[in-house]
């Protein structure tokens, strides 16, 4: 948008030349769009799970999970209501399944990832191999891939989505198909990706390296047992405590193309240095409690509570116990094209 106060001498070359041939002014604009660092609307925030899991429970009472198609409380951002979004560049939602539901197939070009909340014993099928899911688990749906879910257990699932909606979106690559059943036969043993491809092995003759990783479900009780593991040589990172990024198996590189996952133990009483990334941040507690300060804010949480932190916002935790939070962001998008910067505590 121009700005209104503009030079009178330049107004008609503006309104009787340029508005006409919809052209615009770059000078204008310009000290809005080369910004010194990152203005974002994306504004910090936390949601309190036990604020938010009756709330969830009702709408079950309200629509089907087949009649919803997913049944999704949106985690929006207060700084961009009605824009869908808990990032600027991503997707997050709480979807709820009740036992005996199944969550119909389909497919889309969105990639999207399941963080287990609650629950243990519902299931996602990818290209008809099932996995169970348990508390922690964190499992990739890659974009364009049939995808079905059902509980199968006696109490209510739910889980942390994450999707790369507003990335897709942008790109005007949005495309999406329903499956011609209401689930799909499985055509794989369960674990079988994790056996072939997650196991420091791959088969004989497999020699393609894909973008997305071929194992769909990294079990926490796997991470968890890495974590511990490696706490043993008292190596804290100031920023970040003991912090693991899910990784493509083949490649090294992240297990999402778009969408940066990470695992990371902060043990009691850890307070971590101040930090801050370009990568706007979603972080989702696993274990313990604690506390956050996000620029002039200070955030308590707890078990399954979810908060989100800006882009170049200044951030340190401290663990009241030992805490474990899973976290992902668009820092892949970023190194990809060269713009992702951190500053690891001098602010």
């Amino acid at each position: 948008m121009i700005s209104a106060d503009i030079r009178p001498d330049l107004e008609p070359y503006y309104t009787q030349e340029l508005d006409p041939k919809n052209l615009a002014p770059l000078w204008e604009v310009l000290p809005g769009i080369a910004k010194k660092s990152p203005e974002s609307a994306c504004k910090s925030f936390i949601w309190h799970y036990e604020n938010l899991r009756e709330t969830l429970l009702k709408s079950a009472e309200l629509i089907t999970a087949e009649e919803a198609e997913r049944r999704v409380l949106i985690l929006e951002n207060p700084g961009m209501r009605g824009r869908f979004r808990i990032t600027t560049a991503l997707f997050a939602g709480l979807q709820l399944i009740m036992p005996g539901e199944v969550a119909p197939a389909h497919r889309h070009t969105q990639a999207a990832l399941r963080f287990i909340v609650e629950g243990s014993g519902a299931y996602t099928a990818v290209n008809g191999e099932r996995t169970n899911m348990e508390e922690g688990d964190f499992v990739i749906t890659p974009a364009w891939t049939w995808h079905d879910h059902g509980n199968e257990s006696n109490e209510p699932m739910v889980w942390m989505d994450g999707l790369d909606i507003p990335i897709i979106e942008t790109l005007d690559a949005t495309f999406a198909e329903k499956y011609n059943d209401k689930y799909q036969v499985p055509s794989r043993p369960e674990g079988d990706s994790l056996a072939r491809f997650g196991s420091g092995m791959l088969p004989v003759d497999y020699y393609e390296k894909g973008t997305v990783s071929k194992v769909f479900n990294y079990p926490y009780a796997r991470t968890r047992e890495a974590l511990e593991t490696m706490r043993k040589a008292e190596e804290w990172d100031p920023c970040h405590g003991l912090k693991l990024r899910f990784v493509n198996p083949e490649t090294g590189n992240s297990a999402m193309p778009t969408i940066g996952t990470n695992m990371q133990l902060l043990p009691k009483g850890f307070e971590t240095s101040s930090y801050r990334s370009s990568d706007a941040c979603v972080f989702s507690v696993v274990e313990g409690s604690g506390k956050s300060h996000l620029g002039n804010q200070v955030y308590e949480w707890s078990k399954r509570d979810t908060f989100v932190v800006p882009s170049w916002l200044p951030v340190k935790h401290v663990a009241n116990e030992d805490a474990v939070l899973f976290s992902f962001s668009d820092k892949p998008v970023q190194l990809m094209v060269g713009v992702w910067r951190e500053d690891r505590g001098n602010l």
